[in-house]
């Protein structure tokens, strides 16, 4: 990882290097792509504070000790998160720890009661901060901001095509007054049709005593000095330009962060259990043929029912492809165990590996035997798709997850939909099936097949994987763009001092 952006940090006195505040919302995948992001700036000669709390620095073991024996110039700072004070379980220290979803409203009031901590840090660095870069929940960043007289820009992890949408949906009210779920809305300037049941919609989730923390969330997103987005202007250059027009804000699209390295998102969730080490993946993906294996995860929250796994898995044996298949049932694990060992593992065991827990999903994306991802649509695990070339079937669950989904199948048209029915939200533990192992063998066929139609969408992802390489190597749109923040924050901060 050491590269010619090292050499530059190498040759930076410290007391010229633009600093940035990174502070992600504390979640795996809003931390993932900022730590991806801290790398990235750091490489480019940029002094980063990357602000973590015991239990996530503990998970980024591997990533932090890769920082420092890179010699990046990153500083972890590990605040005290005060879980207790605000009536969660000590130690709950990530959005993945919450036993409810009706306890996010504690936590992101703790999340509000590090303002004081990281200002008195911050107060004692030199160089003092030059800009934050503050995930779009964490509002109280703005205070910080202005007590320093620096930017604060915002991150929320989304696709510029989902945050353009997400935009014209609160600045309309768009969902204020749609009482049935399944009524479809049109989005008036979004470039290209588009239409969605409110259901699908980002920002459809409510969670109850989140009113003023959302009024906060918006009134000091208005007043931000710009965005930073996980994307690269190849991919998406008409949705970024419209936010940009419609906004009236600078986009910073510094992406794909997840080709900063590679291994970043298997060293920030180290902490977590894996149930292969990645030796033995590699080793069973490597007897396998080029493009046959159909890779199947949905994320780090998706909370799939027991029934809807195992038609899953159903569908996976009858498609008679090869997959590897990534399975998180949380407390409801014990009823999958017992199917799988009823006979499922044994009979597929030649041509599936199943994976319990967590996965390096990266690693496995980019091996050559992987020809198609069945994906929950979740905005990093999409980019890492496109980035490995990757054609995908869609399998959305909630957020801007149907969205992502929309901007795979109908704008780049390198994905085909499995067919979700029904949207799971977020906390709550999915009650039915909504996809049949006959729509899942029919979306595999179609993805893995030898057809004309297959060809093309593998071919449409190589290209972009190319693109989105292209777009962080030197000179690239990306690699361009972060010198240029890197600068601009850095001369900002020089006139206002």
């Amino acid at each position: 990882m050491a590269s010619a952006g090292q050499a530059l940090a190498d040759n930076l006195n410290a007391s010229e290097r633009t600093h940035f505040v990174l502070v992600p919302l504390m979640a795996q995948g809003h931390i993932i792509p900022m730590a991806d992001m801290a790398c990235l700036l750091a490489e480019h000669g940029a002094q980063v504070s990357f602000v973590t709390t015991p239990v996530n620095a503990s998970r980024m073991a591997g990533f932090i000790e890769h920082a420092v024996a890179t010699g990046l110039a990153i500083q972890f700072v590990k605040l005290h998160f005060p879980a207790v004070e605000f009536g969660l379980p000590d130690g709950c220290e990530n959005t993945d720890l919450l036993q409810s979803r009706d306890l996010f409203k504690n936590f992101m009031e703790a999340c509000a009661a590090l303002r004081e901590p990281l200002t008195a840090y911050l107060h004692q660095q030199r160089p003092s901060p030059s800009c934050i870069i503050s995930d779009m929940s964490h509002w109280w960043t703005a205070d910080i901001s202005r007590e320093f007289g620096i930017p604060r820009l915002t991150f929320n992890g989304f696709c510029g095509f989902a945050s353009l949408l997400r935009y014209i949906i609160v600045r309309g009210s768009l969902l204020e007054h749609v009482e049935d779920e399944n009524e479809l809305i049109n989005f008036p300037g979004f470039p290209t049709p588009l239409q969605l049941t409110k259901a699908r919609c980002p920002g459809s989730i409510s969670v109850y005593g989140l009113e003023q923390i959302r009024k906060n969330i918006c009134e000091e997103e208005i007043k931000s000095t710009g965005v930073v987005m996980n994307t690269f202007q190849e991919l998406e250059a008409l949705y970024i330009e419209s936010f940009e027009q419609i906004t009236g804000k600078k986009v910073w699209t510094v992406g794909p962060m997840c080709l900063c390295n590679k291994d970043i998102n298997t060293m920030v969730a180290r902490g977590n259990k894996a149930s292969i080490d990645e030796a033995q993946c590699l080793r069973w993906l490597d007897s396998m043929k080029p493009g046959s294996v159909t890779f199947v995860s949905f994320g780090s929250l998706a909370c799939t029912a027991p029934q809807q796994l195992v038609e899953l898995g159903l569908g996976l044996e009858a498609s008679k492809k090869p997959f590897v298949w990534v399975i998180k049932a949380g407390d409801k694990f014990p009823q999958v165990e017992e199917w799988l060992a009823q006979g499922f593992e044994e009979q597929v065991k030649n041509r599936g590996l199943i994976i319990r827990g967590w996965a390096p999903q990266v690693l496995i994306l980019w091996h050559k035997a992987i020809g198609g991802f069945m994906t929950h649509c979740g905005w990093n695990s999409t980019i890492e798709g496109i980035c490995a070339g990757v054609p995908m079937i869609t399998w959305p669950h909630f957020a801007e997850q149907f969205v992502n989904e929309r901007l795979v199948v109908d704008v780049l048209k390198t994905g085909v939909e499995v067919g979700v029915k029904a949207v799971t939200q977020w906390g709550h533990e999915q009650k039915e099936v909504t996809v049949t192992r006959d729509a899942v063998e029919t979306a595999v066929s179609k993805l893995m097949d030898e057809g004309e139609a297959a060809e093309e969408m593998r071919m449409r992802a190589k290209e972009f994987g190319v693109k989105a390489r292209k777009a962080l190597e030197q000179g690239g749109t990306s690699y361009n763009n972060i010198n240029l923040l890197i600068q601009e924050m850095g001369n900002q901060a020089n006139a206002s001092g």
